[in-house]
């Protein structure tokens, strides 16, 4: 099946940013929760050890992703990490909550263009489940955006392209009502357009649908790479691994030397 770049509603500028919040918060539990991103532990590490940082820049951050338990596991070995939180559309009291938990978390209030990453912020750029929203163009751009700024970046995507992902989603309101009670920080919206009217678990199943639809292959982020200008400047590493039933795919690029 070729990728198919449908709308999803957390795109979207109309969209409340509260109901979106809801989305990306649920997101971030399910994540942390279930340990999502284990087997790109080894990958982070080393791409920070080449790349000589120990700051991470996150890119889109939404509700912050895996990260909380991606920070516990990456500090045993690397105590002096920093972690920045940054967003096109920000989820400020999620920002909040995380950095109340680790101290070494920071976070960016104003909006963050993936393509047009800020200067100031230096170090290793990851993007955690979502490249998919960028169309080809703009996730070219926000590779170009590494490479003219010697930044090394860190792609990792969670699901893929294929019927075994679709059911998982499917299957993704129920994880919404049987999880919301427990997400924080606590929101009685949240409760309200999860139980009394559904809209959560709804625009929950659409984008996670649309999620596996828009998710590019291994071949076709090296398609992404091989269009690139100065792409011989990095090293680039893109491949895929098993995360328990599912499916981690990771394009990580470094500056060479």
């Amino acid at each position: 099946m070729g990728r198919i770049h449908f709308f999803e509603f957390e795109d979207q500028q109309w969209f409340p940013s509260a109901i979106r919040n809801y989305g990306t918060d649920f997101l971030q539990y399910l994540s942390n929760k279930t340990k999502l991103y284990k087997p790109a532990v080894p990958i982070i590490e080393k791409a920070l050890e080449e790349a000589k940082t120990h700051t991470i820049i996150d890119l889109a951050s939404g509700g912050g992703g895996g990260l909380l338990w991606l920070n516990s596991e990456l500090k045993k070995t690397i105590p002096e990490l920093k972690i920045v939180l940054t967003d096109y559309f920000p989820n400020i009291p999620a920002f909040k909550h995380i950095s109340k938990k680790s101290d070494n978390f920071t976070f960016v209030s104003e909006s963050v263009d993936a393509r047009n990453v800020p200067k100031e912020l230096e170090g290793l750029r990851t993007q955690f489940l979502s490249l998919h929203h960028f169309n080809p163009k703009d996730a070219k751009a926000i590779l170009q955006n590494a490479i003219n700024s010697r930044s090394a970046i860190a792609v990792f995507e969670a699901q893929e392209r294929s019927f075994k992902s679709i059911l998982a989603m499917i299957f993704s309101p129920l994880s919404v009502l049987l999880t919301t009670p427990f997400i924080r920080p606590f929101k009685l919206g949240r409760i309200i357009f999860t139980y009394l009217i559904p809209i959560v678990p709804l625009f929950v199943l659409w984008d996670g649908i649309v999620s596996c639809l828009r998710t590019y292959s291994v071949d076709e982020m090296n398609g992404l790479i091989e269009s690139l200008e100065n792409k011989n400047n990095f090293n680039w590493e893109v491949s895929k691994l098993k995360s328990g039933p599912g499916v981690i795919l990771y394009l990580v690029g470094i500056p060479k030397p």
